[in-house]
């Protein structure tokens, strides 16, 4: 979908369709979406004026904070990161820097371009890929050894042409010419072949960075250019795989690694979003010992990368000030007025997301495009089990859902697939049995899965 079609109505719109309720953060994300695309229309004195308004959610865990955040970012193609607050601790100590931020959200930026322009060019490798295949299939035959190894070092010839090189190089090509026209018509899918592949894998090597211990991995291809060979292996697959494999090989080949790096950091200096998730643990001022020893300094270490700063990465140095931020946080002990006052500054939009209520619960069942009891009916369908949920059942599920939100600890959503995998568990247990029948999930059936659990607390609090 276009930006321009993507009004902020119609981005609220798009949410709908996975996201139950919290009317009031899916506007403030569509207006910070909207206003990206405003700004690239303003003229360049001014575009670099406008700096986006970063959002702070608050409400507890399993209201739809981190989805948002994520579907927002899928909507437009927009290279995204989620990160914990928790993860980070400040200079000096042992842990990652958050510096680290902006390169992971690079390196989503370049494995997202990459894949672009790799398919961009699929359509061109056809030919090569075809040659490939024929040389797996039918390899052209060896040039014979000198019988005079020093002969052959110097270039002399020691004797005459080798005629049966030429009949066994006719006989290939004649041979490549009848694999062609099977291939061409589809009838070596399934016939298994050996391939040359190369291989990506890098080692990652523990270094010491400027900012304390960080886990990078080093290509030593790249480090030592063309003093180390590119490393190769033979894999045997059939030919339907060696073909998805060797299209993907011939087209990264044509994908110009400086472009994508360069397009890549442009999206993320335009265009990207770092959802920073339990913000509220790294609230509160230092105690002086233990665990909190370093919250406030790592809310100063943030503070640069929201504000606007330069980071360098491996693909070059990458400017934040566009960067839109969304941190959430369930605020239960901490509140978001304990924050440094300059990182509250930085996040001027607030929103508070509601708990779910029982009806909201029941809509989550059915209503999303990826609603749990359709992602349930799809994987017992594979098995031929027909499965059917009553309305009565999916509002005693819900009813389940709440009242175990409140005996033990409210994790919101999350909670229905914890209840659902426990209803169905002997459905999915026993599904060859129930192969070609159809079962129904009434309200009969969830409480009689359930009842005897909730009413044991304390076996609850483990198994629910």
């Amino acid at each position: 979908m276009r930006m321009e079609e993507l009004t902020p109505r119609r981005i609220v719109e798009e949410l709908d369709r996975y996201i139950v309720g919290q009317e009031e953060a899916k506007r403030a994300v569509a207006i910070a979406l909207r206003n990206r695309y405003r700004r690239q229309l303003l003229p360049p004195d001014l575009r670099d004026e406008v700096v986006p308004k970063n959002i702070l959610m608050i409400g507890p865990t399993g209201v739809g904070k981190t989805e948002i955040a994520r579907r927002l970012a899928r909507l437009v193609d927009a290279p995204f990161i989620k990160v914990e607050a928790t993860k980070f601790t400040e200079v000096g100590y042992v842990g990652r820097d958050v510096d680290a931020i902006i390169r992971d959200l690079v390196e989503v930026a370049v494995r997202m371009v990459r894949q672009e322009r790799a398919e961009a060019v699929k359509d061109q490798v056809g030919p090569a890929v075809e040659e490939r295949l024929l040389e797996a299939l039918a390899p052209a035959p060896r040039p014979r050894s000198s019988a005079n190894p020093l002969a052959a070092l110097f270039g002399f010839q020691t004797s005459g042409p080798d005629d049966a090189s030429d009949v066994e190089a006719g006989e290939v090509q004649a041979r490549r010419a009848e694999l062609r026209r099977k291939l061409l018509a589809g009838e070596l899918e399934d016939q298994l072949v050996e391939i040359e592949v190369e291989d990506h894998s890098a080692p990652v090597v523990e270094v010491f960075s400027g900012q304390g211990v960080e886990q990078m991995g080093i290509n030593l291809q790249d480090l030592f250019g063309s003093f180390l060979p590119k490393r190769r292996r033979r894999r045997k697959v059939t030919v339907a795989e060696a073909r998805r494999i060797l299209t993907a090989e011939e087209a990264q080949k044509r994908v110009d690694p400086e472009e994508v790096a360069a397009e890549a950091i442009r999206r993320v200096e335009q265009a990207g979003i770092v959802f920073i998730d339990e913000i509220d643990k790294i609230a509160g001022r230092e105690r002086g010992v233990g665990p909190d020893v370093s919250r406030e300094g790592v809310q100063r270490d943030l503070l640069p990368i929201v504000e606007g700063s330069t980071v360098t990465t491996k693909y070059g140095p990458v400017r934040t000030e566009h960067i839109l931020f969304i941190a959430a946080g369930a605020f239960h002990v901490a509140r978001p007025s304990d924050l440094i006052p300059e990182l509250q500054g930085r996040f001027p939009i607030r929103v508070e997301l509601k708990p779910l209520s029982r009806a909201d619960m029941r809509r989550i069942l059915t209503e999303p495009e990826n609603a749990l009891t359709r992602q349930y009916k799809e994987l017992l369908a594979t098995e031929g089990v027909a499965l059917e949920f009553t309305d009565d059942g999916l509002d005693e599920i819900a009813r389940f859902a709440e009242l175990v939100n409140e005996q033990t600890e409210n994790i919101g959503a999350r909670r229905l697939h914890t209840l659902m995998e426990k209803v169905l568990e002997e459905i999915s247990f026993d599904a060859p049995a129930y192969r070609g029948q159809r079962v129904v999930v009434d309200a009969a059936y969830v409480r009689r899965r359930l009842a005897s659990i909730v009413e044991d607390r304390d076996l609850s609090r483990y198994i629910l």
